[in-house]
């Protein structure tokens, strides 16, 4: 049995990861959370990583920048395997999480949807396929009160494409500061914000005369819940690392 603390527990993932851990009773256990809200559980609830007493086997973080720097912090101090969901990290954190994967194992991918891996493979593999004559577009869409834009998973996609190009590229993000033409070694990265949209992440492949287009839409927070959960047994047991979406595919299916 996994024991499991929870960061940002009181936050809209970490209740989407509460509701969907009965599906993982025989495997996982919350033992505790961390969240400065506070929460009316059966487990106990610290206001920050500082003033964690329980004792536990892997985190999940879903929270804010600074705030999953600090249960960071605290898996180094603890040696404990860390599944980090949060995005938006400055490179000084992403630099920080390179230096605590030399202790401890982290989990780090921009989505933690499955279908969003599978979609990552699908742009690479038509990038490859289709060549550097295909201009290239991502739109993604999200809820009114997301922080980042782009999304994290804007941005892997967009790494994806970069790295399986030809040529050298560059992201343009919207195409409202110049008049100018789009220049062919441009990827377009756009974002939408409003109403209550889970996640909608859109990647065009524009050619002479035709078009390709893979899509991903996330109905319910719930394929991310299950996604981190999966990511924390396959984590729980690992050596010090950088561990992602590729890995957890290729070794659990």
């Amino acid at each position: 049995m996994v024991r499991l603390l929870l960061n940002g527990i009181a936050g809209q993932m970490g209740q989407a990861v509460l509701r969907t851990l009965p599906s993982y009773a025989e495997e996982i256990e919350l033992v505790c959370g961390v969240d400065p809200v506070g929460a009316s559980l059966s487990v106990p609830v610290y206001a920050s990583p500082d003033a964690v007493q329980t004792d536990f086997d892997v985190a999940i973080d879903f929270s804010v920048p600074a705030a999953a720097m600090r249960i960071l912090a605290l898996c180094v101090e603890r040696k404990k395997p860390l599944v980090l969901c949060t995005t938006g990290l400055t490179e000084e954190d992403l630099r920080a999480v390179e230096e605590a994967a030399k202790v401890i194992p982290v989990f780090r991918s921009g989505n933690m949807s499955i279908g969003v891996y599978l979609m990552q493979e699908l742009c690479r593999r038509a990038r490859i396929s289709l060549g550097d004559g295909f201009d290239v577009e991502i739109v993604e869409t999200h809820h009114n009160r997301k922080l980042d834009a782009p999304s994290g998973t804007a941005k892997m996609l967009a790494e994806t494409i970069l790295e399986a190009s030809r040529e050298p590229m560059h992201c343009v993000y919207g195409r409202h500061d110049a008049a100018r033409r789009r220049e062919p070694n441009e990827i377009g990265v756009h974002s939408l914000r409003g109403g209550t949209i889970v996640g909608e992440h859109e990647v065009r492949f524009l050619g002479s005369d035709e078009e390709i287009t893979i899509r991903h839409q996330a109905f319910s927070k719930g394929v991310f819940a299950t996604g981190a959960l999966r990511a924390a047994l396959y984590l729980a047991e690992k050596p010090a690392g950088r561990y992602d979406m590729q890995d957890l595919v290729r070794e659990m299916g």
